[in-house]
């Protein structure tokens, strides 16, 4: 009977939940659109680059396990040098200075590409603000003229 009366996810835990969510543009592009034409086109751009290095950092992640596999089985069974027999052994073991890899300036090109895809969004929607607020003004400022035009008209009426 009371098992539909209470639902779990009614109340929320954390008074900073709520999100608001911006509202995503229809058109791309154009004069009444929030893209100017340079924008979209830089926005593509940006896009197209974090997706080349976005496959720059797979194939690279491929590499790397594959040189870490090839090291492993070399160290585990190593490639026989020579056929005849040697009184002194050898260590074929190399000492390496540790060089960053690849991979760690692959992933700092896409944080900057992550980044620069932001500021542009945020830029955008700034200026979709600026707008909206520009156009509030404006309106509010109409109201003030026919306020006053109102109260002259009043005067005049009553002198």
């Amino acid at each position: 009977m009371f098992q539909t009366a209470f639902q779990v996810n009614a109340f929320q835990n954390d008074a900073f939940q709520i999100v608001i969510t911006p509202v995503e543009p229809t058109k791309f592009g154009g004069d009444d659109a929030p893209y100017t034409r340079e924008e979209l086109k830089r926005l593509k751009g940006i896009q197209k680059k974090l997706r080349q290095a976005e496959e720059k950092r797979v194939a690279a992640l491929k590499a790397d396990a594959e040189n870490r596999k090839q090291t492993i089985s070399d160290l585990v069974n190593p490639k026989p040098v020579a056929n005849k027999q040697q009184t002194n052994i050898q260590s074929n073991q190399e000492v390496s200075v540790d060089i960053p890899s690849n991979l760690a300036n692959i992933d700092r090109y896409i944080a900057n590409l992550v980044t620069q895809q932001q500021d542009l969004q945020n830029a955008v929607l700034i200026r979709a603000a600026k707008l909206r607020l520009e156009q509030e003004l404006a309106i509010l400022e109409i109201k003030r003229q026919a306020e006053l035009d109102d109260e002259e008209a009043l005067l005049a009426l009553l002198l």
